[in-house]
């Protein structure tokens, strides 16, 4: 079969490598869809911890596909059903796992990122994943380009869950990338009174328009803090969630928060400058309630998948360019144009 294989930073190869076979307890998906994000990005760039130098190895963590071939024991799924395989694998047994977040787990695994992944036509998922819920069964009615991005999509829902939108909130985006616009697009569905994006670029800032965001402001033409305390008669954001991995972007936070406000820093800042300057006085005397979330975990993407497939949530407008496996590097330097939003593999 066909695959993308990392080699190196920047080294990525469409290949021949052997079909996977399903052992027992396992299965084949033939894979239909597969996107591109930023942790696949900092694979192909050498930036992953889980790839070190020397790594061989097929990425893609966001999938979708049918299943073709079922290992001894497996129950409960057919052959040409369409499923989606959300990717993080937790050793089962820890305080974590115990609690639900798998993406936490100190030994997990991941499709795509410890084993290989879905930038190929076939994928095998091993028998952790099926044991522990990972395949989760997707509508024929449902496009699975649209289907793919619920990992992306499950884990901006684990950031708002931490912050817990109400109806008539206000709600600053700080960032209108891809997760920037699904950060909208829920929040709207949640009924948010009024979404704020900020965000410099103007071809992004209207794509957040085109998303449902109420407001966007350009922070560097703009004084952020003066629009934010205009647009809210001086109260502040109910709920912030920094979408950018931006030092700035964090510290801000803290004084743009309304009192009592819920901020979510959603983006990793860079390993190599972890820290920010922290208004401590700001979050005690305004009672502010600072969270931080990272990945997903599989109850979040069953979670995820019930608002796409029920129509709450529509990401469809999301999904920028298609390419085939055999267009793999062209799709990589897609992803890397700031003005896409999502680039999806179909093998």
């Amino acid at each position: 079969m066909k695959a993308v294989v990392y080699h190196g930073p920047e080294d990525i190869r469409v290949e021949e490598v052997p079909k996977p076979t399903a052992e027992p307890g396992e299965m084949v998906i033939k894979v239909i869809s597969a996107s591109i994000c930023g942790t696949d990005m900092r694979i192909y760039h050498g930036q992953h911890r889980m790839y070190p130098e020397g790594t061989r190895r097929i990425p893609g963590h966001e999938v979708v596909g049918t299943i073709s071939e079922l290992g001894a024991d497996v129950q409960g799924y057919t052959i040409g059903q369409v499923v989606f395989v959300a990717p993080n694998m937790g050793c089962g047994h820890c305080d974590q796992c115990v609690k639900g977040n798998n993406n936490l787990c100190k030994n997990y695994d991941a499709i795509g990122v410890t084993i290989d992944g879905g930038f190929a036509e076939y994928l095998r998922v091993p028998e952790n994943a099926i044991r522990q819920g990972n395949i989760i069964p997707i509508s024929e009615d449902v496009d699975p380009a649209v289907a793919a991005l619920l990992e992306p999509f499950a884990c901006v829902l684990r950031g708002q869950n931490a912050v817990n939108i109400l109806p008539g909130d206000v709600v600053l985006v700080i960032g209108a990338g891809p997760i920037g616009i699904m950060h909208v697009k829920l929040a709207k569905a949640r009924g948010a009174g009024l979404v704020i994006v900020s965000e410099p670029l103007d071809f992004r800032a209207n794509q957040a328009k085109n998303a449902g965001a109420d407001v966007t402001i350009n922070p560097i033409e703009q004084n952020l803090q003066s629009e934010i305390e205009q647009l809210t008669v001086g109260k502040g954001a109910d709920v912030i969630i920094t979408a950018a991995p931006v030092h700035s972007a964090q510290e801000s936070a803290l004084q743009l928060a309304a009192i009592g406000g819920r901020i979510n820093f959603f983006g990793g800042l860079p390993k190599d400058r972890p820290t920010i300057q922290f208004d401590s006085n700001a979050v005690h005397y305004k009672e502010l309630v600072i969270t931080g979330t990272t990945a997903c975990s599989t109850a979040d993407c069953w979670q995820a998948s019930r608002l796409v497939t029920q129509g709450v949530v529509d990401l469809s407008d999301l999904v920028s360019k298609r390419f085939t496996i055999d267009q793999a590097l062209e799709a990589f330097e897609a992803a890397q144009n700031r003005e896409s939003l999502k680039i999806v593999i179909e093998p």
